[in-house]
């Protein structure tokens, strides 16, 4: 649907409005695009989308270019907003078979909810460019666990974090987006051996973090450990819950209700099975699609169509990729595979930009392209839910990105 925004005369009042913003950023409009955002602006044939100062003043059909402007025509290619990917350890791991390089996971048993990965984070990563060649401009960033000794007393892996995926030496663009939690066999595994005895120890610890401090907890349960739950148990923090099979699903929904907490599902294979109660708790859902195969008995009822009937029953999801690393542009693969499973098309493209960023709180400056949103922007040659589609221009907040990474380059060099 097609429709109009600001006149000419209001976009030089936005315009002289935003001069004071930074310096650093640039000032474009992208002409003769085919927009395709999720949010007002909607699909648009023809658009234009002005940029000032990395900020997004004036999107639509009927958008008039300021004079002196620099214009970059699209020549009717899609343009949609950046991806934001979910489920990663970008700027926390560079090669998962040398621990030197893995930043995502500790060993340390008296470190658990309180293990924070915005310390860990490399904006010199050589995985950043890759996923930023897939569309990708923001991620959110979460922590592993390290099962190399499972005699691990407390669940919780830690404090996950959003980032900007723009060159440049800070790329955090925002700490403690969630709580990482895994449950199922995995989680049971840390804790006594059975799913049951972790969700007896879950609310323990939730007791315990709710009562005034005092000198010894059981569970190795420390100081920092109780700080970083705190923002949790008040609604403050998400807690990103991975989970599996709908049964487990229905303890974590029952968990929350208990202790009115904002919960976050990961995984969730089998989520289609109990969508209706998920989308009654208003629970949003971070899933990879292409999960048909029962890998484990966590997952017997895996299931192509996940994605389309959870959105059928409305709940929200956002697609991730295929890892937590050298993986993660193929996320909009994995969006493709859903539409075709069901999924609707307008959603395949939201579950990658506009849905993340409501997820993880960010969507009054990320994920669609609509006035006063940060320019994270992508021009692509074809459809973007297409493998062999690629970007012909990024940008995120307003600065344009090199189409290269080190792959390419030794490519390049290797091609002579």
């Amino acid at each position: 649907m097609t429709r109009q925004f600001p006149a000419f005369a209001a976009l030089s009042l936005i315009l002289a409005a935003a001069a004071a913003g930074p310096a650093a950023a640039q000032t474009f409009a992208i002409t003769n695009a085919h927009v395709v955002t999720p949010g007002p602006v909607g699909e648009v044939e023809n658009g234009t989308i002005v940029v000032r100062d990395g900020r997004i003043v004036a999107a639509g059909s009927g958008v008039a270019v300021p004079a002196g402007v620099r214009t970059i025509d699209a020549r009717g290619a899609t343009v949609t907003p950046g991806l934001i990917a979910v489920n990663t350890a970008l700027g926390l791991v560079e090669v998962n078979s040398v621990d030197g390089s893995v930043d995502s996971k500790t060993t340390n048993s008296g470190i658990s909810a309180s293990f924070d990965v915005q310390y860990g984070l490399n904006p010199a990563s050589t995985l950043i460019p890759i996923a930023r060649l897939g569309g990708v401009t923001r991620a959110v960033v979460m922590p592993d666990y390290d099962d190399s000794d499972v005699a691990r007393e407390l669940p919780f892996a830690g404090k996950a974090a959003m980032i900007s995926l723009g060159e440049g030496a800070n790329i955090l663009h925002r700490p403690g987006v969630g709580m990482m939690l895994e449950l199922g066999e995995d989680g049971a595994a840390r804790v006594g051996g059975s799913r049951a005895a972790e969700f007896v120890q879950l609310r323990q610890i939730f007791d315990l973090a709710r009562q005034p401090p005092r000198e010894e907890y059981p569970f190795e349960l420390s100081q920092a450990d109780l700080a970083a739950l705190r923002p949790v148990l008040s609604g403050a923090m998400p807690l990103i819950v991975v989970v599996h099979r709908a049964a487990d699903i229905r303890q974590v929904l029952k968990l929350a209700s208990d202790y009115k907490l904002k919960i976050i599902l990961s995984g969730a294979e089998e989520a289609w099975r109990v969508a209706g109660e998920i989308a009654a708790a208003r629970v949003p859902v971070l899933i990879n699609p292409t999960s048909n195969i029962p890998s484990s008995f966590d997952m017997l009822g895996a299931s192509l169509q996940n994605a389309s009937i959870l959105k059928a029953a409305g709940v929200e999801i956002a697609i991730g990729g295929n890892d937590a690393g050298h993986r993660v542009r193929e996320m909009r693969y994995n969006a493709g595979l859903a539409v075709s499973r069901g999924l609707p098309y307008a959603a395949g493209i939201e579950a990658l930009t506009l849905a993340p960023a409501r997820i993880f709180g960010v969507s009054d400056l990320l994920g669609s392209i609509a006035p006063g949103k940060a320019a994270d922007i992508v021009i692509w040659d074809g459809d973007p839910l297409e493998p062999l589609t690629q970007p012909t221009a990024i940008f995120i907040a307003g600065k344009e990105q090199p189409l290269t990474s080190r792959a390419t380059e030794l490519g390049k060099r290797y091609a002579r």
